[in-house]
């Protein structure tokens, strides 16, 4: 049995911390997968609010969540065709500093047709970290998967790792989970809120 990939420990990290009636973000939409998976820790008195800046990935993440079997346990999924930059004005008030998790999974697009010069950016990315903790609860989580392997994507994780690094005690405790050997390879960094 080898080590979780980097996507199943961010899952295992969330799904510790988050609960039945719990809110969630998943900051980067994609095809889906996170927001399922945040839909159904949530369960059907939760909430899930998803961004993405491509309707495309909304699209997915729509028809992944309708071909759920057990879609009517999921929580209410709220898809939002902006950047994960605008969540904290994007979300209602009375959830500001009460998210148990939000997810980010940079990068681009892995979906058919998909545009790969569309990937995301480091300076929203860093504006969108800055606002996931303050919309976090105590103990709440940030988890953030990073993908040093394309264009754009390297300078994008060193400048995650250096926030991460940079966060004072006080404010967050931060882990990285890497393959050394192996540079190129997805990663992912997560902070537990104080």
């Amino acid at each position: 049995m080898g080590f979780l990939s980097v996507l199943s420990l961010a899952h295992k990290l969330i799904g510790e911390r988050l609960g039945p009636g719990d809110t969630a973000v998943d900051a980067t939409a994609g095809t889906g997968a996170d927001t399922l998976f945040l839909a159904r820790t949530c369960g059907h008195r939760g909430r899930v609010f998803a961004f993405d800046i491509q309707a495309e990935a909304l699209n997915l993440t729509r028809a992944r969540l309708e071909q759920d079997t057990a879609a009517d346990k999921l929580a209410a999924v709220t898809l939002l065709h902006r950047s994960h930059e605008e969540m904290e004005a994007a979300l209602p008030a009375d959830l500001h500093g009460k998210l148990g998790a939000v997810m980010f999974n940079l990068g681009f697009l892995p979906a058919e047709g998909a545009d790969p010069a569309v990937i995301t950016q480091t300076s929203s990315t860093i504006s969108a970290l800055e606002a996931a903790l303050r919309l976090l609860r105590p103990r709440g989580v940030l988890t953030a998967v990073l993908y040093p392997g394309h264009p754009g994507g390297d300078a994008e994780a060193a400048a995650v790792e250096a926030w991460a690094a940079a966060l004072p005690q006080a404010v967050g405790q931060a882990v990285l989970y890497r393959q050394p050997q192996k540079p190129a390879s997805p990663y992912l960094i997560a902070v537990e809120k104080k």
